[in-house]
Parts: structure tokens; C-alpha cells; sequence
């Protein structure tokens, strides 16, 4: 049995030349710094992996969660669907949700694009969801115009052969990325490989030259003829190349000298090179700096501002992304009208102690949020409903703008009335205004 032979129900037809574009060809081939870059190389680099796991983790440790819409407007999490415990714990039995998402995050930031299986029991309900390597993927229409996918596996027989699987676009949860077509997204290591090849360049120079001793390179001049220069050369670098031989003193014969003709890391600004990729690499990623290290220009008023920054213009549409795809792909269309996926951003969202307490006191005091409201918040225990946890609470002093006249008529009515003798409500004044 293949690894693919719980895709019951699905050909494998010969591929269309109705191939719809794709990132891949931006992939192969150097650079113009000389380095070739593929999704694998570039995380090779210390940015580019601390940014595709920053954003790969921060989507993966967000609540998610299948909420259903009441006939008030109201939203309740949907626990007896069958997507709520896919999405929110175990997706298929080898994984948490966790992992699902970190890997379907970490394939949407490299190639631009995050498939999984859809698997399906026999009502139609989603029952398992499976990875799927972008790189063996291919999107396209067949002669009717309608969308496919192909996926490219190994067979048994015999060992070794890849072979093609057609699915329908029913059968493959697809998050694409930024693209040109609306359906296939563009790898950002691919449009961005000058300056990811720029930086392991950098890197490459740097590894060399404290390889070599943090010594540049040079020539050994002689007044004379030298009758076997190979073995000159082999001789100096086995003495004196290398970290181990660095600070050797050096003992020239015969009139001979030595001349660096290497240019110095201070010449290159090796140090501001390097300092300046990593925050090109940041800006690819929309990742604020000193989430990659650098604190130059961070303070403390500023981190937390920028952090928020990062939730609103980072992780949201990265976000939205998900919750619609999941959405399109996973749900019925009978259920889409009243049932949804929603990602938490609260929890991101928080400001510090004083700022919440706060923000709290304030909705607390106008009504719109109950403590039960306010304590779920903060992951806390309900307050039994007899103990007034439900209730929502106005300040005393506040009413309706057109019952301010009315009231104030009626005290003063009530202050001149004879005794005994009833005088209208508030009300009933304010009713009889408005015929």
C-alpha cells in the first residue's frame, strides 16, 4: 500500500498543459551575487528561519475555533461540529493542531502556497486533514475550464516512481500567498532570492575570512625565480592559513615579501552589509526588528506600539487568509450562512496590567460587559448568574436623552403638586410628547 492510497476515489489522469503559473521557475539558478537560493538554502539563514517561525508559531498558537450564529445575531462555539475538534486539536491522529498549522504556515511562507488533503467519510463530513509538500503540487484547468489539483507521489511498483494524483478542488484545503492570478501564490523566497543570496553571501565572506585567520589574502613576492611556486603556496597556507595558525609569526628567506590584496571587512563594511540584510530579509516578512534582534531603534514606548503594529498589518492578513479558506473549503454550503471559523487576536491584542484593568472598568461601568465577560477574558472562573456574574450595569445618573426634559418637568411638577394628588410618570409624559 502507498502512502496515498486513502485517496479512494480519485484518478490519475495525464497531466493538462493547462498548467497555471507558479513560483518555481523563480527558483532555480544564481543569483546576482553568485548564490543560488532555494526554500531549503534560505532557511539556512539565521532571518529567515527566526521570521518564518515567528510568524509560523504565532499562527499556530492562536485559538481557533467553528462558531454557529444564532437567530438573535449572537455567536457560540460550535463544539458538536465535526470541524471543531480537527481544527482545534488533532487534525488527523498524527498531529495537534499546533503542528498542523506551523507546517501549512511554514509551506505558505516558503513556496507561497499551503495545501492538505481533505479526507471525507461517506456523508460528506471532514473527517481527517493531511500536509501536502507544495513543491509536488501543480494547479491547473482542465479542457472544460474546470480548476484541478496534481500531486506528484511515489508508488511501490515499481520502488522508486513518481506518479500523479488528480483531486478536485473539493478534496485540497489551498491558502495561497500573494500572486498574480488569484489562485496560485508567489514564493516570497523566490521574488526575494537577490536579497536572501546577498545575505548568505555575506555570510559566506565572513566564514572565510575568520577561516583564514581573520587574515586577508596576499602575495608572496620573490626577487628571483621560484622553481616550484605550487609548493611555496602549499607550504605558507599549511604554516600560516587557517584560524588554528593565526598570529604565527612569519619568517621570509631570500628577499621575499608578503603583500595582502585582500579587502579589509572594515573596506567592505562587512559589519553594516550584514546588519542591513537581515532587516531587508525582516522587511520581506513585514517582521518589525527587534522581533529579529535588533534593538537600535527600540524603546520602550515604542516596542509595544510596534508589536501591535505587527498583529494589525502582519499577522491579520495572514489571518483572514486562513479563516476564508478553511471556511470555502471545509464547510458546506448549506452550513456557511450560519456557521463560521474564527482565529482568536485577542490574547495578542492585550495591552499591559493597567491598561486592560482600565479598559474593563470602563465597559464594566456603560454596560456592555458583565464580570463573567470581563473574567473570561482573563482565563478566570464564573461567577454563579445568582451572584449577579450576568448582570450588566449602567451608572445610576444615565438616561435616554429625550427623557432629560421629561424628568426634570416632572420634579419640578412634583415639588409644586398639592398633596395626595398623583402626578404622571416620566413615561407617560414622554409618551404623550412623541403623539
Amino acid at each position: 500500500m502507498g502512502l496515498f492510497d486513502w485517496l479512494r476515489g480519485t484518478n490519475a489522469r495525464q497531466v493538462s498543459n493547462h498548467q497555471l503559473s507558479s513560483s518555481y521557475s523563480f527558483l532555480f539558478g544564481p543569483t546576482s551575487s553568485g548564490r543560488t537560493v532555494t526554500e531549503r538554502s534560505a532557511m539556512q539563514m539565521t532571518a529567515v528561519y527566526s521570521c518564518v517561525r515567528i510568524l509560523a508559531e504565532a499562527i499556530a498558537g492562536l485559538p481557533l475555533h467553528v462558531y454557529r450564529t444564532g437567530s438573535d445575531g449572537s455567536k457560540v462555539k460550535a463544539t458538536d461540529h465535526t470541524l471543531y475538534w480537527l481544527l482545534h486539536d488533532e487534525p488527523n491522529p498524527e498531529m495537534t493542531s499546533f503542528v498542523f498549522r506551523e507546517t501549512l504556515m511554514t509551506h505558505l511562507l516558503l513556496w507561497g502556497n499551503a495545501y492538505a488533503q481533505v479526507i471525507r467519510n461517506g456523508l460528506d463530513e471532514v473527517i481527517g486533514l493531511y500536509p501536502l509538500m507544495p513543491n509536488r503540487m501543480s494547479v491547473g484547468r482542465d479542457d472544460a475550464g474546470r480548476l484541478y489539483y496534481e500531486y506528484q507521489t511515489t508508488s511501490d511498483e515499481p520502488a522508486g516512481q513518481w506518479s500523479r494524483i488528480r483531486l478536485s478542488p473539493a478534496d485540497v484545503l489551498h491558502i495561497p500567498g500573494l500572486g498574480f492570478d488569484g489562485l496560485v501564490g508567489y514564493s516570497p523566497i523566490a521574488m526575494a532570492k537577490n536579497a536572501i543570496g546577498m545575505a548568505m553571501a555575506t555570510e559566506d565572506y565572513g566564514a572565510s575570512f575568520f577561516a583564514n585567520g581573520a587574515a586577508p589574502g596576499g602575495v608572496l613576492e620573490h626577487p628571483g625565480t621560484i622553481k616550484d611556486p605550487s609548493r611555496v603556496r602549499e607550504s605558507w597556507q599549511q604554516t600560516f592559513g587557517g584560524a588554528r595558525n593565526a598570529n604565527k609569526v612569519a619568517v621570509l628567506e631570500e628577499g621575499m615579501k608578503y603583500t595582502p590584496i585582500s579587502v579589509s571587512p572594515e573596506q567592505a563594511q562587512f559589519l553594516e552589509t550584514r546588519k542591513f540584510q537581515i532587516n531587508e530579509i525582516a522587511r520581506i516578512f513585514r517582521i518589525p526588528p527587534h522581533m529579529v534582534g535588533d534593538l537600535e531603534k527600540s524603546s520602550f514606548s515604542n516596542i509595544e506600539q510596534q508589536s501591535l503594529e505587527f498583529v494589525k498589518y502582519t499577522l491579520d492578513p495572514w489571518v483572514i487568509r486562513w479563516e476564508q479558506a478553511l471556511t470555502k473549503t471545509l464547510l458546506a454550503a448549506r452550513e456557511k450562512p450560519g456557521v463560521f471559523v474564527k482565529f482568536n487576536l485577542e490574547g495578542l491584542l492585550r495591552g499591559d496590567y493597567v491598561s486592560r484593568m482600565n479598559g474593563y472598568a470602563v465597559a464594566r461601568q456603560n454596560g456592555w460587559m458583565s464580570a463573567n465577560d470581563i473574567r473570561a477574558l482573563d482565563n478566570l472562573d464564573r461567577i454563579a448568574a445568582a451572584d449577579g456574574g450576568d448582570l450588566y450595569l449602567v451608572n445610576g445618573n444615565m438616561l435616554p436623552l429625550s427623557m432629560a426634559g421629561a424628568y426634570a418637568t416632572t420634579q419640578h411638577t412634583q415639588q409644586d403638586a398639592p398633596p395626595g394628588e398623583e402626578q404622571p410618570s416620566v413615561e407617560q409624559r414622554v409618551e404623550r410628547r412623541s403623539r
